[in-house]
């Protein structure tokens, strides 16, 4: 069954982590948070930032690396990197009929060195300027996700605007 997983590795930023939140809530992903954290984990840290869609999102919380692997020894993970080599959109995830999970590092440091050196075929960018050295998190999260669900013809997501009308524009 096709899922998309999305995996903070020690998150500094509690905003950030609230934005992801409702990236996830909005696309059927499930959160999957690895600690430490650079803030106390605590809804009301949230709220703003995940336009109260804390609630929607289907999390888990890891006590390190280690305890995620145990969890997940089956897990099909990919790796943004600004070290990765070539863009998310080179990897064919439509040959992929089963769970993804895309890992993304901590704001200030990324992912562990020792685990992309023993994943370098499943490390990737987000193409940008030379002179860039990274996007926000949030939006790289956005970016990824987005990527895999285009391959995947968005899954069961509304193409159309429900609440107002599919037609609202031409009313």
């Amino acid at each position: 069954m096709r899922k998309i997983n999305i995996i903070l590795f020690e998150p500094e930023i509690a905003n950030n982590v609230g934005a992801i939140m409702r990236t996830c809530a909005l696309t059927n992903a499930k959160l999957h948070l690895i600690e430490p954290f650079g803030f106390i984990f605590d809804k009301r840290n949230f709220a703003r930032t995940s336009a109260n869609n804390f609630e929607g999102c289907e999390y888990v919380r890891y006590e390190d690396w280690a305890q995620f692997c145990a969890q997940n020894p089956k897990a099909n993970v990919f790796y943004m990197t600004r070290y990765g080599k070539k863009p998310i959109s080179d990897f064919n995830f439509k040959a992929i009929d089963d769970e993804i999970y895309i890992m993304f590092g901590r704001e200030s440091t990324g992912i562990d060195k020792n685990i992309l050196k023993q994943n370098l075929d499943k490390c990737f960018r987000i193409p940008m300027v030379e002179s860039g050295r990274s996007l926000n998190i949030a939006n790289s999260v956005g970016i990824a996700t987005y990527e895999v669900l285009r391959q995947w013809d968005y899954l069961d997501l509304s193409k159309v605007e429900v609440e107002k009308g599919e037609d609202y524009l031409e009313k």
